[in-house]
């Protein structure tokens, strides 16, 4: 098991009346990819900045390596950063600007000339050395952003949404560079995203935030198949919600009728909302014996994605639509088109119950 190497106890940030974080506490792990995730305005880019101190906490302690640098000043913090405009210095070339930490450390001359091509090389731009920052595509300007914010070996680095200024095809590219560089250097990372995508297919452990807390910390795996909140199922992919009443034995009652649900440890009474994933839900041919969970509506949309097709169904008596993802040779198959109706099976086991919002 990795050691703890940065350590967030109790963090609060407030700006005026304003509170951006509240009792913040998380541990990320020596050589750990993590990535902060939420929307705009939940406090993801204000916590990295308290990390970095740039933004001091107004209360809690910040620990790394075992040293308390809750009230360092950014200069004696140990750290690289990248953020979301690059930050490259437009009159210095890629070699200079590579190299500025290293000068400002006064490292000797060949030490710098040394360190800057293995960087170069690692992030596949050594031949781009004496090149200007307005010479470079935005790919290609993150990479040397990147290289700069390693040059002095930092035990931690900090990305600040580094890849939302690119183009989607780019920005997947870079994705698996970034992932490949962080587990190559075994550098522990914090990244900043509110690009769900990003945060499943790069992290080693999400922290997802939401009005300046915490609302779920986890694997992508259990983010996304065990969400701890509505918030969090809803933020993560597409999940379905249906408004319903706990009747008690884990069946539900709603404006359409009734769900089974075989949750483990359910305890949800009263009023609830159940959520299920389009993927979770079977396709099915129909019978005139209904099964658990079937339910039948009018196709009012069919939207072909390539693998599956996502279908968009109108239950009888229902008060919002479902989405379900079949495979295309599936909807074929069944000769799903709008207009007709299709059934449906919802798996007791597949579906979650979160407290009704109030």
């Amino acid at each position: 098991m990795a050691s703890v190497f940065l350590k967030i106890d109790s963090l609060t940030k407030n700006f005026g009346s304003f509170t951006a974080l509240r009792d913040i506490s998380l541990e990320v792990f020596e050589g750990e990819f993590v990535c902060f995730l939420g929307p705009s305005g939940c406090g993801k880019t204000t916590l990295l900045r308290a990390i970095a101190g740039l933004d001091i906490q107004t209360q809690g302690r910040v620990e790394q390596a075992g040293q308390d640098i809750s009230v360092l000043p950014p200069s004696e913090r140990d750290f690289g950063i990248v953020f979301q405009s690059y930050a490259l210095f437009p009159n210095l070339s890629v070699n200079k600007n590579v190299a500025y930490g290293l000068e400002s450390r006064r490292s000797k001359r060949e030490e710098v000339d040394q360190r800057v091509s293995e960087l170069l090389a690692l992030v596949d731009l050594a031949d781009q050395g004496k090149k200007y920052p307005s010479q470079l595509s935005g790919g290609q300007q993150q990479r040397v952003a990147l290289a700069r914010a390693l040059a002095t070996s930092p035990g931690l680095l900090l990305l600040d949404e580094p890849l939302s200024a690119l183009d989607a095809k780019v920005r997947a590219h870079l994705r698996q560079e970034i992932k490949r560089l962080q587990k190559r250097l075994a550098v522990t990372t914090i990244m900043v995203t509110h690009d769900q995508e990003e945060a499943l297919t790069m992290a080693d452990r999400i922290v997802v935030m939401n009005h300046g807390v915490i609302e779920q910390i986890g694997t992508p795996e259990q983010i996304y198949a065990t969400p701890a909140s509505a918030f969090v199922a809803e933020f993560i992919g597409t999940m379905n919600f249906v408004s319903a009443l706990a009747t008690g034995s884990g069946t539900f009652t709603h404006a359409g009728g009734s769900l089974d649900v075989s949750a483990d440890g359910l305890k949800e009474s009263g009023q609830v909302r159940l959520a299920i994933r389009p993927e979770d839900i079977y396709l099915s041919q129909g019978t005139d014996t209904p099964r658990l969970n079937q339910v039948v509506g009018e196709v009012t949309a069919a939207e072909y994605l390539g693998a599956f097709v996502r279908i968009s169904l109108a239950p009888e008596g229902w008060e919002s639509t479902l989405q379900v993802d079949a495979s295309t040779d599936r909807a074929a198959a069944l000769g799903i088109k709008v207009g007709a109706p299709a059934y449906v099976e919802l798996p007791p086991e597949k579906i979650l119950v979160y407290p009704e919002a109030v």
